[in-house]
């Protein structure tokens, strides 16, 4: 037994990442619009202004996808193409891209899994104080409501948020993406309790408006993987995996970001290491954050190498001299799959989709004029064997998204890393299939059976 019938192979990508078209049809700014056009910003000045030029070639990246046989696409929403003030005011152009773009879906088979913010906040939200203001829960529910009241008669699966940990914790703890500001640990836990809360108003407003809704989370996570399978090394893993840090580095903590979401309250270790920063909770507030979820999303690229100490506490094993990286610089751990997968779901007991894995590599269109990328499909394969131990050992794995359909904008490094099964020629536009794509297209029509 591995991966069931009804598994759902996919390909992942973001609204800002690949559609360009950054000022047309009365789309309005987002943060990444502005900061990414600050000098010294991302990589050698590039900006997603054209990007792949999704808005004006989805049919053919459509066509595409159905070519490789996935039975689902993961795109994102941009919340300024539809409200350009983030509230208010629907821009009817907007709305019509992404129901031309689910028809589109539609059409050749592929289910529409809709995520309604990777990253791209309306500007005009930002100057209001973005996720400090103690309306933006609301006006994100304003938002989820009119998505789900334009598409929701064709999609039904839907994700309100795409890695918390990093348009929080990359944006304003450490400040390197948009909009770029290091903000105090008070504040930005009242951000990330802003966050929560949007998430449950959304999921609220989504089944107001579409009764057979399906609801997920995608947050993110670098997994620890125990050095051996003894019982000592995979329990110090776990707990690392879940405990808060005793120096309080909360906002890449799993449980922090999902404890809330899934059980209904904050775990109980990190309240006390950041009690003093804590923000004030409403008596309802742990109410509308505890919404139900179909399924729980995971973006995972890579492990963190533990053992247990003397004192069962998980330690960092350093990587052997030498060992494999990835285009863009991270380490691999083939395995980090399966634990991630297994302790997720021994704390969560929801389906879990894998939302997000791939991996950067040094492609280009060879003298053949072919892209041949056989690190990327040794990569893939040796992930999905793990995902699918995970399956066999009974974790109920519901799918998998492989990030990214195509070479994209890959926020603060532009186009300098490409995670892309499609290669993007970005002077042309035109798109190639990889090597790697050809071997997904095998790989779902035999639904993993042969890896």
């Amino acid at each position: 037994m591995g991966f069931s019938n009804d598994f759902v192979w996919g390909v992942a990508t973001s609204s800002y990442q690949i559609e360009g078209a950054a000022f047309e049809d009365g789309k309005g700014l987002s943060i990444w619009d502005t900061y990414s056009h600050e000098p010294g910003k991302v990589f050698e000045g590039h900006h997603g202004d054209v990007a792949c030029d999704h808005y004006h070639r989805y049919k053919e990246d459509i066509r595409l996808m159905a070519e490789l046989g996935v039975k689902a696409y993961r795109f994102s929403v941009s919340w300024p193409r539809v409200l350009p003030e983030g509230t208010g005011a629907v821009n009817e152009k907007g709305i019509a891209f992404y129901s031309d773009l689910v028809d589109e879906m539609l059409k050749y088979g592929i289910t529409p899994y809709l995520t309604l913010y990777h990253w791209d906040m309306p500007y005009e939200l930002y100057k209001r104080g973005g996720w400090l203001n103690p309306d933006m829960p609301r006006w994100f529910a304003e938002y989820a409501a009119l998505i789900a009241e334009r598409l929701g008669d064709r999609v039904k699966n839907y994700m309100t948020f795409n890695e918390p940990q990093v348009f929080i914790g990359l944006a304003f703890v450490d400040g390197v993406h948009a909009p770029g500001h290091r903000y105090t640990r008070q504040e930005t836990l009242l951000m990330a309790h802003h966050v929560m809360l949007a998430h449950g108003l959304a999921a609220q407003a989504i089944r107001g408006k579409v009764a057979d809704a399906r609801i997920g989370y995608a947050p993110t996570s670098n997994v620890p993987v125990p050095v051996t399978m003894e019982e000592r090394d995979v329990e110090a893993a776990r707990r690392a995996y879940f405990e808060m840090p005793e120096n309080g580095d909360w906002s890449w903590n799993t449980a922090w970001w999902s404890d809330p979401i899934v059980l209904g309250h904050y775990p109980e270790d990190g309240v006390k290491i950041l009690e003093k920063d804590m923000p004030k909770i409403g008596q309802d507030d742990m109410k509308i954050i505890h919404q139900p979820l179909d399924f729980y999303g995971q973006n995972i690229y890579r492990g963190e190498p533990v053992r247990a100490g003397e004192d069962g506490k998980a330690i960092h094993v350093p990587y052997p001299e030498g060992s494999p990286k990835t285009a863009i610089g991270w380490h691999v751990n083939f395995d980090c799959l399966y634990w991630g997968t297994r302790f997720l779901y021994e704390r969560y007991q929801k389906p879990i989709f894998i939302t997000e894995n791939g991996m950067s590599s040094h492609d280009w269109v060879h003298l053949d004029g072919k892209v041949h990328d056989p690190q990327r499909i040794d990569y893939l394969q040796r992930h999905l064997q793990w995902l699918k131990k995970a399956a066999e050992e009974g974790v109920d794995i519901a799918g998998y998204f492989q990030w990214s359909f195509m070479d994209n904008f890959e926020w603060a490094r532009g186009y300098h890393d490409r995670f892309g099964i499609v290669y993007v020629d970005y002077q042309t536009q035109e798109r190639i299939p990889k090597d790697s794509f050809y071997w997904y297209q095998q790989l779902i029509r035999e639904n993993g059976e042969n890896l």
